[in-house]
């Protein structure tokens, strides 16, 4: 899918800086939300990645593998292209929480976080498939859920279905209301996109909104 036009950017002095095509590689409707806030013309392309975790790898490391897998699977289709790869996990005592996918999955994740504080661990990666040049970081953002009653979990969970999020809450919807503490250095990232991360990656590809 493509959102607005094919795209020039320029300098002050009307130079073209990047004309490469911006990917998103994600069929997810959040980060493509987040990533129309910078405005700047981009398409979206579902890459065919594996998410199952290595044996023994660390949410951090999982996330950053399928960041970077993500934005080079994409590379053949665009050959000459800026890709956005990105990817989440969650961390809990030890335990990764993935997408819930079923009501009650969900119901046994917020059961299992309630009154405790999770990791979520949000990779960024932007490849210029041209050079073969890649960038990767990774967001970490902590968010305490207040300790929820059977009810609330219920309630909340009928109201928003949030079966295709790691953790099961929407914090840009009303899954905010679930959430007593949040500490990280960008809130988008939490969303599924760190934009801070992702603005200094453009911005060293010579691309930037302003």
């Amino acid at each position: 899918m493509i959102y607005f036009s094919p795209f020039r950017v320029k300098n002050r002095r009307g130079t073209s800086l990047n004309s490469q095509l911006l990917v998103l590689a994600s069929s997810s409707v959040y980060r493509c939300e987040l990533l129309k806030r910078l405005q700047i013309p981009f398409v979206t392309a579902s890459p065919d990645v594996d998410e199952t975790p290595l044996p023994q790898e660390s949410a951090r490391d999982t996330s950053l593998r399928l960041a970077k897998l993500k934005a080079l699977a994409l590379a053949h289709t665009y050959p000459d292209a800026l890709i956005i790869g990105s990817d989440q996990v969650a961390l809990l005592d030890g335990t990764q929480l993935g997408k819930p996918m079923t009501h009650d999955n969900a119901a046994k994740q917020l059961r299992f976080m309630r009154g405790k504080t999770t990791r979520f661990y949000t990779a960024l990666a932007l490849l210029n498939s041209k050079t073969g040049h890649i960038q990767s970081e990774v967001a970490e953002n902590g968010v305490t859920l207040r300790d929820l009653s059977d009810n609330e979990i219920e309630t909340y969970l009928l109201k928003e279905q949030p079966y295709h999020c790691a953790g099961s809450a929407k914090s840009e919807g009303l899954g905010i209301a679930l959430i007593s503490h949040m500490s990280g250095d960008d809130p988008n990232a939490l969303i599924g996109l760190p934009l801070i991360l992702l603005c200094n990656m453009l911005r060293r590809e010579g691309l930037s909104p302003f």
